[in-house]
């Protein structure tokens, strides 16, 4: 291995070191407590570091939420392709979804609530975001019908969105989960 190769290496470690600790924080304290200063004491490295590998808090929470959807995609494609019905590979991936909104509330607000700078639906889209859309087109197209596949899709996915979000605000009866997602599905399925 040359040196250039190992330096890249050493980089590329540093910067996941920073996401991982970013995001630890998040789900610990809040975004709030994100801070540069906070982050160099939690990865032992000084702040201008941290300066090397992004341009400040706003690209850090930018990283962790595409790290975020390459992890969410890989919750959602292992609950679709567990089952052959289309349509419990759509409950599927619904309850995987919204397993992960409940589990790391502090990430789902970095990838959808928290304003980022993130194309979403365009070319210039990360392919951790397209990858994340065609888990839903995996799950919907086969029951779509006539209707447009992207659009049908992007009503799927703001139910389950408004649904994840009212959910952690708890503006949702709790116990009503189930009936609500049974819902959403039967207008789906």
């Amino acid at each position: 291995m040359s040196i250039q190769e190992r330096r890249e290496r050493e980089r590329a470690e540093r910067r996941r070191l920073i996401i991982d600790a970013a995001r630890e924080l998040a789900e610990a304290e809040g975004w709030d407590a994100v801070t540069t200063r906070r982050l160099a004491e939690r990865v032992e490295y000084s702040q201008p570091v941290l300066y090397s590998h992004f341009k400040g808090k706003d690209a850090i929470v930018r990283a962790v939420a595409v790290q975020g959807f390459a992890d969410m995609t890989e919750r959602m494609r292992a609950a679709r392709t567990a089952h052959r019905s289309p349509v419990r590979a759509l409950r599927a991936l619904a309850v995987a979804y919204l397993d992960f909104a409940a589990e790391r509330p502090a990430l789902y607000d970095a990838m959808f609530v928290r304003e980022v700078d993130l194309s979403f639906g365009t070319a210039e889209s990360p392919p951790e975001l397209r990858a994340a859309f065609g888990e839903f087109v995996a799950v919907v197209e086969p029951l779509a019908g006539d209707d447009d596949v992207e659009t049908r899709i992007e009503v799927f996915w703001s139910a389950l969105h408004g649904q994840a979000t009212l959910d952690h605000g708890r503006r949702l009866r709790p116990t009503h989960r189930r009936a609500r997602l049974d819902l959403l599905l039967s207008r789906f399925s």
